[in-house]
């Protein structure tokens, strides 16, 4: 087995599952370690184990890849990730809307993301790290987005297009939390609450209605905030008049996200129902910051589908051109 694509396909598995970040990048930085050695280096395995950024658990990959083997710990690991039942609506999305990388609280660089949604097979995918309110997580200022948009534009090609995003912050007004002419340049806005996610009900639903009659705004993101599982706990539904919200969706042409990480399975069955009903396009989206996390989009379709939301009101099912039209 190729030692490279042995230990990118551990990384990936890591990030999947959501495993500790720091040893999915451990992996992915032993492969490019690797890539980089001149060949002498790579066979003797004294001066291999020497490199910097090649590890002990590295190590042991590749040797056993140079030898022919399928690594144990691949093995392991393809063992240990339950196969999702892969959806008929899965086969029909062409893209996703929501992913982040270094330039917040993402683990890779903006080709690295690019070339992962390639290799899945994307027409498109957009890069949407934060807004400068979420310190924690790094926020792009006005500059630094601007700085961002070219790298991200530069990655399209043959047939894929990385699309320049924001996850913008709904403020406690409602506000969004960049200029209102550098949202205008971007592809896709992807707003989310990310504050006070235990405000009253009355004043989160003026909040939410306020950012998704925004002009600007394509898709409102993991609408309750809740966390059902994960290393993060677990995290109550926000309050809000949902019936309300998803009525101002529709009538603005705003895609309710899907958000396809297990830990948020946002919005909860329910609320898709009603957002249904009220007659909203929907956005399944990965929400991945690590290139392995942008295949969980199988459990966005799969929920979406057992839901009943018809593929012709998901947007993640239409090609770049009427994508980019909606989204204008």
């Amino acid at each position: 087995m190729d030692p490279i694509a042995a230990l990118l396909e551990i990384a990936s598995l890591l990030e999947r599952e959501r495993a500790s970040r720091y040893r999915a990048k451990a992996f992915r930085q032993a492969a490019a370690t690797l890539q980089q050695l001149p060949a002498d280096v790579r066979s003797d395995p004294t001066r291999l184990r020497a490199a910097k950024g090649i590890g002990e658990s590295t190590f042991a990959v590749i040797r056993q890849a140079q030898s022919g083997e399928v690594p144990d710990y691949l093995v392991e690991l393809r063992g240990d990730v339950e196969p999702e039942r892969v959806s008929a609506l899965r086969a029909k999305l062409r893209g996703d809307l929501h992913a982040h990388t270094e330039w917040s609280d993402g683990t890779t660089p903006i080709g690295v993301m690019a070339a992962a949604a390639r290799a899945l097979g994307h027409e498109y995918q957009a890069i949407t790290d934060h807004s400068p309110r979420l310190r924690v997580a790094r926020g792009l200022s006005a500059e630094r987005l601007r700085e961002q948009v070219p790298l991200v534009r530069a990655q399209s090609s043959d047939g894929f297009t990385l699309l320049a995003g924001i996850e913008v912050d709904i403020l406690e007004d409602g506000a969004l939390d960049q200029e209102d002419a550098l949202l205008g340049e971007l592809d896709i806005v992807v707003a989310s609450v990310h504050s006070k996610l235990r405000m009253d009900a009355r004043p989160m639903t003026a909040r939410m209605i306020a950012a998704v009659t925004h002009p600007r705004v394509n898709v409102l993101g993991h609408c309750t905030g809740r966390l059902v599982q994960g290393e993060r706990g677990t995290r109550p539904e926000s309050q809000f008049d949902a019936r309300a919200v998803f009525a101002a969706c529709a009538e603005n042409g705003v895609a309710v996200e899907i958000n396809s990480r297990p830990e948020r399975q946002d919005p909860p069955d329910d609320l898709i129902a009603i957002a249904l009903e009220a007659g909203c396009l929907f956005s399944i989206d990965s929400d991945a910051h690590a290139p392995g996390q942008l295949s969980l989009l199988d459990h966005g379709a799969e929920r979406a589908e057992r839901a009943g939301v018809p593929a012709s009101r998901i947007v993640t099912t239409w090609g770049l051109d009427r994508l980019l039209a909606w989204a204008s």
